[in-house]
């Protein structure tokens, strides 16, 4: 009689426990997600893809442990646009969105696209954005109407205020003279928590977005999450809090050890929490640096230009993913892969369907996955092409694999100028490209030799190929109306 009652009262215990077993198990198989997404990081800033001035021991961390992504890009290299790639997984001019929006914008993400938080929760996820939206000021177009549980952060740069450079010189001109710019105001949910951020608020911001990082993740500990965390560093104007302010190199330095500290504080979270086998972080930047601000702006390493055009330095960005006992740990590849590409992968990881609309990006779980570097020892042979567009819709590169086709456009440029150490700009010039050129990026990473004349068949098949894309998404110098151009989110 006693070993019936005590079998009737471990057999339901014995049943709970091997359920929560393979609650777990499953929960391991469909990850949790966190993207940090840094503002104008260059390839060259960090320690991995080779800086040397200052150390980001996280961030080695997190590439030991993981993949590091040596041909990772952007579609565009201005904030709005890039961001709303990542998010929607298309092209930025399919979704109508174009340069950096500001305070005075009337549009913003459309209600009818699909975003990556829409994606994770249509399989149960809780979902945060901490930091930088920049796609859109008014409700309609904030975080919690496009996916996101709670979010705090930013509604555009942080230099979209009336301290900036420009701002200030014009006022020194003219002392009548109104700012160009209104306060910054932050946001949480889809009310202004504090209608003017000072100087003292933006040292703090990195560390109140990690903070609350890592109070989500502690709170969703139990439940799969999706996590967006676009700080608003290393984007000028450069802030850093007390801890880090001052520690040498600048305010640059100051600023990219705080990014690294942060990533080690959701590292440090997720370890702690027994959740770094069932996440996928991954770490990236929505373009190249801003050269024009000098000292307070990063480097694009052995790249071409930087943000705002469409050379390398601009679009390829660097990259690393961590997924213990999934992504193997201490490994490459430079195959390429690009911020459109995160929303249909992570949509595979985790088992969701993808939008019923167009997109542009590929599922990468396959090369996320791949035991093996993924480093080749060959030339590439993919025939997939990106689009990489910049101003007013026209088409000024075509990306693939290992070639890079450039086409008739003016971009600027520092022409070989360093800019000052005092956070003002220096301006650019224009510079112009006159023909069609191409480029052979596993020869020539530094886009120095036009190669178009000794690979006729390359230059057909990119021609061919830039011709399909203007025909989907336009082309404003050839007055192409692009038939796959979705309709901007519009104020009402």
């Amino acid at each position: 009689m006693r070993f019936s009652l005590l079998l009737a009262s471990v057999v339901p215990f014995v049943y709970l426990w091997h359920d929560a077993m393979n609650l777990r198990a499953g929960e391991a198989s469909t990850p949790n997600v966190v993207v940090i997404f840094i503002d104008d990081m260059g390839y060259g800033d960090i320690g991995p893809f080779g800086a040397k001035e200052v150390p980001t021991p996280h961030l080695d961390r997190m590439a030991n442990e993981g993949r590091k992504f040596t041909d990772f890009i952007v579609p565009t290299a201005v904030c709005s646009a890039s961001r709303v790639a990542l998010l929607t997984g298309c092209i930025h001019e399919r979704v109508g969105i174009r340069g950096a929006l500001g305070p005075q914008a009337k549009i913003g993400i459309s209600s009818s696209e699909t975003t990556l938080a829409e994606i994770c929760k249509s399989k149960g996820y809780a979902t945060a954005c901490f930091g930088k939206w920049h796609l859109g000021h008014h409700p309609v177009f904030l975080p919690t109407r496009h996916g996101f549980d709670v979010y705090y952060g930013l509604p555009y740069s942080n230099d979209m205020w009336p301290f900036h450079p420009e701002d200030v010189a014009s006022r020194k001109a003219n002392p009548a003279r109104k700012p160009n710019y209104p306060d910054l105001p932050m946001f949480e949910g889809d009310k202004i928590v504090d209608a003017e951020v000072t100087a003292d608020d933006q040292k703090k911001m990195t560390r109140e977005y990690t903070q609350r990082a890592v109070e989500f993740i502690k709170t969703n500990s139990q439940k799969p999450f999706f996590l967006y965390l676009p700080h608003n560093m290393v984007h000028v104007p450069l802030y850093s809090s007390e801890e880090f302010e001052g520690k040498g190199g600048g305010p640059f330095a100051d600023a990219v050890r705080e990014v690294d500290w942060s990533v080690g504080e959701i590292l440090k979270t997720l370890d702690e929490l027994r959740l770094s086998e069932s996440t996928l972080v991954v770490f990236t930047s929505d373009n190249g640096p801003w050269l024009s601000y000098g000292s307070h702006a990063g480097s694009a390493g052995p790249l071409r230009e930087g943000k705002g055009t469409s050379w390398e330095g601009g679009i390829r960005v660097p990259a690393i993913m961590r997924w213990p006992g999934k992504i193997a740990a201490g490994t490459q590849t430079d195959e390429l892969m690009s911020t459109i590409d995160l929303l249909p992968t992570v949509a595979s990881l985790i088992g969701a369907t993808l939008p019923t609309h167009k997109i542009d990006g590929k599922d990468q779980s396959q090369l996320l996955l791949k035991r093996e570097s993924g480093e080749s020892s060959q030339p590439h042979k993919s025939d997939r092409t990106i689009p990489i567009y910049y101003a007013d819709g026209q088409l000024q590169a075509l990306r693939s694999d290992r070639w890079k086709m450039v086409f008739p456009h003016t971009y600027r440029s520092l022409g070989g100028r360093t800019g000052k150490s005092d956070g003002t700009p220096i301006a650019y010039k224009n510079e112009v490209v006159q023909e069609v050129e191409l480029y052979d990026l596993d020869a020539d990473i530094g886009e120095t030799t036009n190669v178009i004349s000794a690979n006729p068949e390359i230059a057909k098949w990119l021609q061919e190929e830039a011709d399909a894309w203007r025909s989907d998404l336009g082309d404003s110098l050839k007055k192409i109306q692009g038939n796959g151009v979705r309709p901007v989110g519009k104020l009402e």
